[in-house]
C-alpha cells in the first residue's frame, strides 16, 4: 500500500476509540501520514481534552508514520480549494489535510461527512 492521509478527526477517532476506529485497520495506519498542521490540531484538542502536553504528543506520533512538513505548494493547494469548499464550510486545517493528499495523489481518511461531497480529484475515505 501507498501512503495514505490521516485527517486529524481520523486520528482523534482513533485515539478516543470513537465510532468508525475500528475501520483505520493495521494496514491503513502502517502507511498513515499528517500534515504538521493536521498534526498540531490533533494535539491541541487533546491539550484541551486533559492530556499532558508530552503525552498527547507521543500518543498523536506512535499512530502514523510520518508527520509532513506544510509546504508552500501544500499552501496554494490549500486556498485554491476555498472555492469548491467554502459551501461545506472546511476549515484551513482541513483544506490543508486535502492538499497533502492532493500533493501526494494518495487517499485521505476522515470522519467528516461533509467530505463525501468533495470531488478534488483524490479518494476520500469518510470512516463513519
Amino acid at each position: 500500500m501507498n501512503e495514505v492521509v490521516m485527517d486529524a478527526s481520523a486520528i482523534l477517532a482513533l485515539i478516543q476509540d470513537e465510532r468508525g476506529a475500528e475501520n483505520l485497520t493495521a494496514e491503513i495506519m502502517d502507511d498513515a501520514i499528517i500534515s504538521t498542521v493536521n498534526l498540531a490540531e490533533v494535539q491541541s484538542k487533546l491539550v484541551k481534552n486533559g492530556y499532558a502536553a508530552d503525552e498527547a504528543w507521543e500518543t498523536a506520533l506512535s499512530l502514523i508514520k510520518a508527520a509532513e512538513p506544510y509546504t508552500s505548494e501544500q499552501g496554494r493547494i490549500a486556498g485554491d480549494l476555498i472555492t469548491e469548499t467554502e459551501k461545506y464550510g472546511l476549515s484551513l486545517g482541513d483544506r490543508s489535510c486535502l492538499a497533502l493528499a492532493i500533493a501526494l495523489k494518495a487517499p485521505v481518511y476522515t470522519t467528516e461527512q461533509l467530505w463525501r461531497n468533495l470531488k478534488v480529484g483524490i479518494p476520500i475515505h469518510v470512516i463513519r
